[in-house]
This record gives C-alpha cells, sequence and structure tokens, in this order.
C-alpha cells in the first residue's frame, strides 16, 4: 500500500502544472495603419503566439472576418474604453493553457494574399491565467501599401517598333494595406498619394516619371518615352503624405 500511495503522489507532483492550467483566451486583430482591420477578404494576417522565455509556438492562425465600420474607424472620434469592432470583425482567437503569468510574443504577417507587399509585426503582453482578453483584444498596427503594376507584366518582350509607336502607358493598382480603396475625394483621397517611377536599363538609372490617378478606383497611370533596345527594371512607389504609408513594386521587361 505504501508503494502504490507512493506511486500516486509521484504521480500528482509530476502533472501539477497539467492540473492547474487554465485555458486563456486572446482575440489578436491585425490593423493596417490610416486604414482598417485584415482580414478575409485580402487573404487575412497570419498570427503566432509563442513563450518569451521558451520560444515554443502555444497558438498560430489566421485573422478573418470583415474590414470593420468605416464611419466608426475613419470619420468619428473615438474616445476611450469605446469598442473599435463588432462581432463580425476580423480576428484571430489564440487559447492557450498556462499555470502561471507568461509573457507572451505575438507575431503577426499581413495582407497573406499579396506577400510580396506583407509587412510583419510584433508585439509583447504579460498573460495571466484564466484571464481572457476579449473584446477588440490585442491590435498590432501595420504600415504599407498594396502596391502592383499592371502594365508592363513580368518579362514582357516587346519590339523596339511596337513599343515606340507611341509613348507607352504604364498601369499601377494602389490600395491600402487592408485592401481599402483609393479614389478621388474618396476616404482615402487620392490626392494625398504620391506616386512615382524610375527606370533603369541594366543596372544604371535613365529616366524618372510621375503618374496619375485616373477615373477607374485604385488605378494611376505614367508614360514612357521611346526605348532602345535593352533590358529594362521598372519600380514604382507610392507614398502617403498624411498617413506616411508607403508601397513598392518592381518589375522587369524587354525591348528587343
Amino acid at each position: 500500500m505504501r508503494i502504490f500511495y507512493s506511486i500516486i503522489l509521484l504521480t500528482l507532483f509530476l502533472f501539477s502544472g497539467q492540473l492547474y492550467a487554465l485555458p486563456t483566451k486572446i482575440v489578436i486583430r491585425v490593423k493596417a495603419k490610416d486604414a482598417k482591420f485584415i482580414g478575409t477578404g485580402i487573404g487575412g494576417a497570419a498570427v503566432i503566439v509563442r513563450d518569451n522565455i521558451s520560444g515554443s509556438i502555444l497558438s498560430r492562425g489566421i485573422t478573418a472576418g470583415s474590414a470593420g465600420d468605416t464611419k466608426i474607424l475613419m470619420q468619428a472620434p473615438i474616445v476611450r474604453y469605446q469598442s473599435q469592432t463588432d462581432s463580425s470583425t476580423a480576428k484571430f482567437t489564440a487559447t492557450i493553457d498556462i499555470d502561471e503569468p507568461t509573457l507572451l510574443d505575438i507575431e503577426v504577417q499581413a495582407p497573406l494574399s499579396r506577400r510580396g507587399a506583407a509587412i510583419k509585426g510584433t508585439t509583447q503582453l504579460w498573460v495571466i491565467p484564466g484571464k481572457d482578453i476579449l473584446g477588440d483584444g490585442v491590435i498590432i498596427e501595420l504600415p504599407g501599401l498594396i502596391l502592383d503594376i499592371l502594365s508592363p507584366y513580368t518579362h514582357q518582350s516587346f519590339s523596339k517598333e511596337n513599343f515606340n509607336k507611341g509613348a507607352f502607358v504604364f498601369r499601377v493598382n494602389l490600395v491600402m494595406l487592408c485592401g481599402c480603396p483609393i479614389s478621388k475625394g474618396g476616404v482615402w483621397d487620392a490626392g494625398d498619394f504620391e506616386v512615382k517611377a524610375y527606370l533603369k536599363k541594366e543596372g544604371k538609372v535613365i529616366g524618372n516619371y510621375e503618374l496619375n490617378k485616373i477615373d477607374v478606383v485604385n488605378l494611376y497611370e505614367g508614360k514612357l518615352p521611346s526605348l532602345e533596345k535593352g533590358s529594362y527594371e521598372l519600380t514604382v512607389s507610392a507614398f502617403q503624405k498624411r498617413g506616411n504609408n508607403a508601397g513598392v513594386d518592381r518589375i522587369n521587361f524587354t525591348v528587343q
């Protein structure tokens, strides 16, 4: 009997941490700077939750849901303790089992559907066993813009005669990191954005160009002059003056 009770006591001692561990929930959201939440519409944000001491992954997932209410987030003042979200706003809920206060590292990367524009963000926080962090939860803000060069396309090849029939119009698509649209006079006003390009031929900059907003939402256009035969690299950058956001895309093409 003594041996039996000793085994029971030893088992309780070894597994005491698991017996007292409490599942604790943490709502994690990712928000684009000067814009809305990053959710299903733009592929969501990847979330990894780690124990700061051991580095072990305690939870991981992808935010899902809507980008949130434009009026609440962008057009109305927010007062202390006022919620910025509702039940449909994009989030990932991590559930972790901890038996003592634990310092967590939270890492996010978004947007997943535009990996070339994806930005990584991190934060840390202490979590107490059984003390859920719900509601708006932990909000990590990411700066940036999604800029895609639509024309020319990757490694497009032009004949010199066709390319030089007239100035070549190149086109880009520009949106906020959450996928929110940019338009003339809109919530994200095209007048706040400066879009420029520079062209390299075989590694040397040969020209700088301005792009202008056209009447189609999100689209900007610029013009390239007549070009000689060779390999070219076009880089386009966008900067939001009041929001301090930036985005870049780069593409290569040839003239034969």
